[in-house]
């Protein structure tokens, strides 16, 4: 689909360049329009809330990142990804809603999130890979497309291994667009670093982004 507007950006985003080593929120305020929160994305910024409460802008440092053509494939997720059928943007909001639900754990996908991320949806920018099986999601991600850059949000599987396998066909649709592309997944998780996920540092991550944010974007062509 097309990127569309979400219009102009009406805070003064920080630049994380700016930062101290080390610090991972780096501003707090502001709000989660969609324009606010597209523009913090070219930054090398993303929103989430703070433990206390107030919504935060965050750059990780170091960042986790999955280099294209990294992705650790097992013979088991191999062999997984054989029963499952994959789409992308079909389920949107039912992949953001899954990706909501923490057992015991607190949830920072709030429905404002889930609002501003619907509307990036319906406007090219947001997208969405759904795993299926027998006609049931089992699976998914989603993340913000810039340029060249895949900002990953969050993941969900309902079933063993469906979550990595929504991650390898979203590496395996940016590979074949080409170009100097970003993934980013925020921060590098022992789960993550199995499939490939390494550490840059945040100032190696905004030279990868600026690079990544000149190309086209794959998701999003009409």
């Amino acid at each position: 689909m097309p990127q569309l507007s979400p219009g102009i950006c009406l805070w003064d985003l920080p630049d994380p360049a700016l930062a101290e080593p080390g610090q991972d929120v780096v501003a707090v305020g502001a709000d989660l329009a969609p324009s606010t929160v597209l523009e913090a994305y070219r930054r090398g910024l993303f929103p989430m809330h703070l433990a206390e409460g107030p919504l935060a802008w965050w750059s990780p440092d170091p960042r986790g990142v999955l280099p294209i053509g990294a992705l650790h494939l097992s013979r088991s997720l191999r062999r997984s990804m054989r029963r499952f059928e994959f789409t992308v943007d079909r389920a949107f909001g039912r992949v953001m809603r899954e990706c909501a639900v923490r057992p015991g754990e607190p949830g920072w996908i709030t429905d404002e999130f889930v609002d501003t991320y619907t509307e990036l949806h319906r406007l090219g920018w947001a997208h969405s890979v759904e795993v299926w099986r027998d006609g049931r999601l089992v699976g998914g991600l989603y993340g913000i497309e810039a340029g060249g850059l895949f900002a990953g949000e969050s993941m969900f599987h309902r079933e063993p291994d469906a979550s990595k396998a929504a991650l390898a066909t979203l590496v395996s649709l940016l590979e074949d667009c080409g170009g100097d592309r970003l993934i980013d997944v925020q921060w590098r998780t022992e789960h993550l670093a199995t499939l490939g996920v390494v550490e840059v540092s945040r100032r190696e991550y905004l030279s990868r982004l600026a690079v990544a944010l000149g190309q086209p974007p794959c998701l999003g062509q009409p």
